[in-house]
């Protein structure tokens, strides 16, 4: 395992012992994605939509970064489910929905991988077997909504930030918050530079599609490098552009 993969386990245990929340979650072996403070800190968030909430590393972070913020989170995966409500169970400001976002409401098949942190709607590439060992295991249905039909516009207080985390699937996730993309300061979210799974959009096309709805790529963030094979994946910040030079 590369040095800096260490280093951040060894980061995150210290600082989920810091907290009751941390300590709690700790039981189910989830810590806080404390590597998104570099990219994240800097603005006081009143509302966060996490989209691939897998069992809650993400929701943890926001809920220690912006503790006055309303959060959203939607993972489809049942044990990724059972495990963020046991460990949110009591706190009022989140609200995990058993669904994945994407362009319509409808029934899909989510290929659950033998990491559950890489299963997506879309199938593994050879690349992504190749770099991380990644196999998918099982195939399960799942229910997929737009976001404009799981939440109303009013819920969504500014300044508001969309994190989405999906494997491959981002593209159709943001088409999926097409009616309600205005109303977010921020979107956060990861992509990769090669093809990891199969027909999925790279960088590239996001940033395309981004552009063309106002959001301009403010930054680059924990990068993930394969060897020979060079860059794989990072996450990239976006700010609508009349708050780029803020």
């Amino acid at each position: 395992m590369p040095i800096d993969l260490i280093l951040i386990r060894i980061q995150k245990l210290l600082h989920a012992l810091t907290s009751l929340s941390g300590m709690r979650a700790l039981k189910h072996g989830v810590a806080a994605s404390i590597e998104h403070r570099d990219a994240l800190g800097d603005v006081e968030y009143k509302t966060v939509i996490d989209v691939g909430a897998n069992v809650g590393q993400f929701a943890l972070f926001a809920r220690e970064q912006y503790p006055a913020a309303d959060i959203f989170s939607f993972e489809p995966l049942d044990d990724c489910w059972s495990i963020f409500s046991d460990i949110f169970s009591s706190d009022k400001h989140v609200q995990l929905f058993r669904c994945g976002i994407g362009p319509k409401d409808t029934q899909a098949t989510l290929n659950v991988t033998n990491q559950n942190d890489s299963s997506s709607l879309l199938t593994p590439a050879a690349m992504q077997t190749e770099a991380f060992g990644t196999e998918v295991k099982a195939r399960r249905n799942v229910e997929m909504r737009r976001l404009g039909s799981a939440l109303r516009r009013e819920q969504i207080a500014a300044p508001a930030l969309l994190k989405i985390d999906v494997q491959g699937f981002e593209l159709s996730v943001l088409q999926g918050c097409e009616e309600l993309l205005g109303h977010f300061d921020t979107i956060y979210l990861e992509a990769s530079f090669r093809e990891l799974y199969q027909g999925q959009a790279l960088v590239g096309d996001v940033i395309e599609h981004l552009r063309g709805r106002g959001f301009e790529l403010r930054g680059v963030f924990n990068q993930n490098m394969s060897g020979a094979k060079g860059p794989l994946q990072a996450d990239f910040l976006f700010k609508q552009a009349h708050f780029v030079n803020a």
